[in-house]
């Protein structure tokens, strides 16, 4: 009995390819093995010789595309219990996905988290989603603060905060420009949450003024739409991170803060 999502000839004809094309075969084999791993996901774990039957593959080429997913971290394997094994051979290898092999068939986290964000605010008002993103950047950055601490110049900060955020999952990276330091995440891991929530991204502003030790400007995000995340981090004298910028000691030309005027907020961006 074939269920998965294929014919018996067509697993089988895609091992080979037809005649003359030389890509043929390896399209094939992507074919092939995103089956194999579908069959994993639903009817792991799982022998080698079960999905050849299953598929009406021949054995050696499961096992080939079973060996490529375990070489590439989505699959792995563990023998079966001894309790129902007949005779005395090796115990079967059994197959099952890992966390990186379900990935390939997608999540349902960005609909999760923005019903969990919804419900909040309906329940417990936009506040809450905001103390939520606030605490949520508190707990991300602190890992890193003692690397903060140590980077005393704009451009050794956000080169460390950039560091910071890639092991986090954003894909960063800092630059000089004319008047400062750019900041930009390449990829952000909440992009479909934020577009709902920009509580997400303005606490996230908030928390680099905050490790900088400087006003920062959110320059675009990927949740609006743009192709990257981009922060720019004036040159100015910086405090120590955990102290508010608004608390920097006045220096020669400076204001004071309680006579500083604060510029309009542009749309979608940050008060300069």
């Amino acid at each position: 009995m074939k269920k998965v999502g294929t014919s018996t000839p067509t697993a089988a004809a895609t091992e080979t390819g037809p005649a003359g094309h030389p890509g043929a075969a390896a399209q094939g084999d992507g074919r092939t093995r995103h089956t194999v791993a579908r069959l994993l996901l639903e009817r792991g774990p799982i022998t080698a010789a079960a999905v050849a039957e299953e598929l009406g593959v021949s054995p050696t080429a499961v096992r080939r595309h079973l060996d490529v997913l375990v070489a590439e971290g989505e699959a792995y394997t563990r023998e079966s219990s001894p309790r129902g094994r007949r005779g005395r051979g090796r115990p079967a290898k059994l197959y099952l996905l890992t966390e990186s092999g379900r990935a390939r068939f997608g999540h349902a986290y960005d609909d999760l988290a923005v019903a969990a964000l919804r419900f909040i605010a309906e329940n417990e008002g936009e506040q809450a989603v905001r103390e939520f993103a606030e605490r949520r950047m508190a707990a991300l950055v602190a890992h890193h603060r003692d690397a903060l601490v140590n980077a005393r110049t704009p451009a050794e900060r956000a080169e460390v905060l950039a560091d910071a955020l890639t092991r986090e999952g954003y894909a960063a990276s800092a630059r000089s420009v004319g008047s400062g330091e750019q900041l930009c995440q390449h990829h952000c891991p909440v992009a479909h949450v934020a577009a709902d929530f920009p509580q997400l991204c303005e606490a996230e502003t908030a928390a680099f003024a905050e490790v900088l030790g400087t006003h920062v400007q959110r320059l675009a995000t990927i949740a609006n739409g743009d192709a990257a995340c981009t922060t720019h981090v004036p040159t100015a004298r910086l405090t120590d991170p955990g102290q508010s910028p608004d608390a920097e000691q006045t220096s020669a030309g400076s204001v004071p803060k309680d006579r500083q005027k604060t510029a309009p907020i542009p749309a979608g961006g940050e008060s300069v």
